[in-house]
């Protein structure tokens, strides 16, 4: 019989009885403590007493959709009931309750108040949180009592007593800087209850676990990285590779413990997870191999914009992301003490880094700061390294550290694999495809842009509509991207070829953008690119005549580069200069070498441009926190400047089946876009990840979403649902 049954911990879809959800994440958290090393006793109180408060009328009132007519948080109205728990736990249990959802105290202008904020800005906070006190209380005993806890009967003059207690400490340590591994664990543990409701002991039952990877101990001479010696004491590696040499079995080689690997900010992370899911299923039983999207959770509040990174759930065996999550700890965003929790004593792969502009590379090496601090081991790839960044990398780690690999001049010599033609505009382009179709070749055309990949696709469906084409880019919802990618790499789901794109003897025709450059395992006959910078490039030929095999040694496909345009503005997401650069480097009408890349990367990037993100950061290069103790950041310099897709949209017909559905099919109708205050004017759902709403007009599962129409005048239905 569960304790209160009718007291809630969630509403509707839910109803979780607040019970059953202090018992979910009880077992999470103790699972997280054991792993760590840390109090499991303390972890168990600290899961009992984080949301107890839930059980005060006003909660439940809220559930209901009635609005409090004061700020009334949870969070506060559970730490009255501190003092049912041991006075020399007290610290850690504040840290674990007070700041689970909320920073102790916020900017001026956040509409998310703390406990500091509502203590300064009303004189009558505890009585808020005390309301009915006499009414609700009893509930809550009973509630802890049905954990084993001799919980009695609190006075009114005792929980203001545990109130003073908590509003105290939080005063004291917000004056120092640093960070709660137990608000990390607290967090972590009720992440991964809330999603996953009543399969959450079940799954709990997988995490913290080291996975096997003898797979990738797979040796293959046509891979020459499989046959080079991957043991060593050192704890870092940094391998620089031809695309193809093998680099990802290479470092899962290195790897030890728990995973985290980690591809570009625009990677296709999907078609990785899958591969990885598929190649270590034979040798893993029931591995827990996670995927985690970029999006960031933007609640907008009148002129107040804030980022939430969503933190994949914790203690997964290999958890598949971009950087942007491992970022969000340097620059102190929300939840960032539950990444830390999650990631430190891991393995850490930064697989093929990408460089093209200051921002991206002074992410890249606080990212390499951050992990070394956690004593992370960190596994580093590229086929595109500027020499100063490769340097700079290496006095962070220290030589000693880092096992070094690279490709003799032989070997590099084996991976030549591509003629570059240089050509002015799209009408040469056009001449070189429609002779590639005539010899049945499978083409691919990437874009720098999403609205021109789609003019583009439509050009291409017009003028051969007998042929099989398909368009792929970062805005469409994952669950059609996802359907796409598998159209695309032409496997069943045995991984067996089935015809179709990647797998086809026919000709046929991709359009992409910066997605197809890594992660997707394709190889193609003939490449019409526009200008991107040199890296970039490098990672986009890597899609044609990728198939190694003894008949595909020493043959040459071709590649076509597009002259980049002359307006900076014509450029973006890239510089002009890079742009401009990158296309001088490159051979004309002859072979693109291998073995003189790295001169040709060097040329492009001499130097190292990293910006100033010191002041951004709250991880300093001394290895010191710069943040008030039990606070987080809102913003940072990541949502400003990196051009990533840090948001979700739904379309406004799946609003009432997102409401409803659970965290899976939640993200698959999820589209990624690029923040803008364009959206300030959107709907914005209030469930998940908080998406916003664009027009149904703007979306088609052919083309994705069309950024000039998500207007709030192209809605079809104008009130909230």
């Amino acid at each position: 019989m569960i304790p209160c049954s009718h007291i809630k911990a969630k509403g509707a879809p839910d109803n979780t009885p607040l019970f059953v959800h202090l018992e979910q994440v009880m077992i999470v958290a103790e699972k997280i403590a054991q792993a760590k090393g840390m109090d499991v006793s303390i972890a168990r109180a600290g899961a009992l007493l984080h949301d107890i408060g839930k059980a005060s009328p006003v909660f439940q009132a809220q559930l209901n959709g009635i609005r409090p007519k004061r700020f009334f948080r949870h969070e506060i109205a559970s730490l009255l009931f501190l003092s049912l728990f041991d006075s020399h736990i007290h610290p850690q249990l504040i840290e674990m309750v007070v700041g689970h959802h909320k920073s102790i105290k916020t900017p001026n202008n956040s509409a998310a108040k703390g406990i500091l904020d509502l203590e300064d800005s009303c004189d009558d906070s505890f009585e808020v949180h005390a309301e009915k006190w006499d009414e609700w209380m009893p509930a809550a005993v009973e509630i802890l009592n049905g954990f084993g806890i001799a919980a009695k009967a609190i006075s009114l003059e005792e929980a203001s007593s545990n109130y003073q207690v908590a509003l105290d400490y939080c005063c004291d340590v917000v004056k120092q800087q640093g960070y709660s591994k137990w608000k990390g664990l607290l967090m972590g543990a009720d992440h991964f209850a809330s999603a996953l409701g009543n399969k959450t002991s079940e799954q709990a039952s997988r995490i913290f676990k080291t996975p096997n990877l003898a797979f990738f101990d797979r040796k293959h001479p046509l891979f020459p990285l499989s046959l080079k010696e991957s043991d060593s004491a050192k704890p870092h590696t940094l391998v620089v590779a031809s695309t193809g040499a093998g680099k990802t079995d290479f470092l899962f080689r290195r790897c030890k413990g728990r995973v985290f690997y980690t591809l570009p900010f625009q990677a296709s992370i999907n078609a990785m997870y899958k591969r990885v899911k598929r190649d270590l299923e034979s040798t893993n039983h029931d591995l827990d191999i996670r995927l985690l999207h970029s999006s960031s959770q933007i609640v907008v509040s009148g002129a107040s914009i804030e980022e939430k990174t969503i933190q994949g759930h914790i203690g997964s065996s290999i958890k598949i992301l971009t950087p942007h999550q491992i970022a969000s700890i340097a620059f102190g965003l929300q939840g960032f003490e539950a990444t830390i929790a999650d990631l430190e004593g891991c393995d850490v792969i930064l697989d093929e880094i990408h460089t093209y502009s200051g921002v991206t590379q002074s992410i890249v090496f606080k990212i390499v700061q951050v992990l070394k601090h956690l004593n992370c081991r960190i596994h580093i790839g590229t086929a595109t390294m500027p020499t100063a960044l490769y340097a700079q990398i290496i006095e962070v780690l220290g030589a000693e550290n880092v096992l070094e690999v690279k490709l003799s001049a032989d070997e590099l010599n084996a991976f030549d694999r591509h003629v570059v033609h240089k050509i002015g505009e799209w009408s040469n382009a056009y001449t070189e495809i429609a002779k590639a179709i005539a010899e049945s070749k499978k083409v691919l055309v990437v874009c720098n842009k999403v609205k021109n990949a789609q003019a583009q696709y439509t050009y291409f469906k017009e003028q051969y509509p007998s042929i099989p084409i398909v368009l792929l880019h970062s805005r469409f919802k994952r669950s059609d991207r996802e359907q796409k990618e598998k159209l695309l790499l032409g496997l069943n789901d045995d991984g067996r070829p089935n015809g179709n794109f990647n797998t086809s003897t026919d000709a046929c025709i991709v359009v992409s953008t910066q997605v197809v450059e890594v992660s997707l395992d394709i190889s193609f006959d003939i490449m019409v690119t526009e200008t991107a910078p040199l890296d970039a490039l490098i990672q986009r030929f890597g899609r044609i005549n990728r198939r190694r095999t003894e008949a595909t040694i020493g043959k040459y496909m071709p590649v076509f580069v597009i002259q980049p345009p002359e307006k900076e503005s014509d450029c973006k997401p890239y510089k002009q200069d890079d742009l401009a650069s990158s296309y001088e480097v490159l051979p004309s009408g002859e072979v693109l070498k291998e073995i003189d890349l790295q001169a040709k990367i060097d040329t492009v990037f001499p130097s190292v441009d990293l910006l100033n993100i010191e002041q951004h950061s709250v991880f300093k290069q001394d290895g010191k926190w710069r943040i008030d103790f039990l606070t987080h950041r809102n913003k940072s310099i990541l949502f400003e400047l990196l051009e990533i897709d840090s948001v979700a949209c739904i379309v406004e017909d799946d609003e009432i089946a997102y409401r409803e559905a659970d965290y899976e099919a939640r993200v698959g109708m999820e589209i990624p876009a690029k923040f803008n205050y364009g959206f300030k004017s959107l709907r914005q759902s209030q469930y998940g990840s908080k998406p916003f709403l664009v027009p149904n007009r703007a979306y088609s599962s052919e083309l994705g979403l069309d950024m000039s129409l998500v207007k709030s005048e192209n809605y079809s239905t104008f009130e909230f649902l």
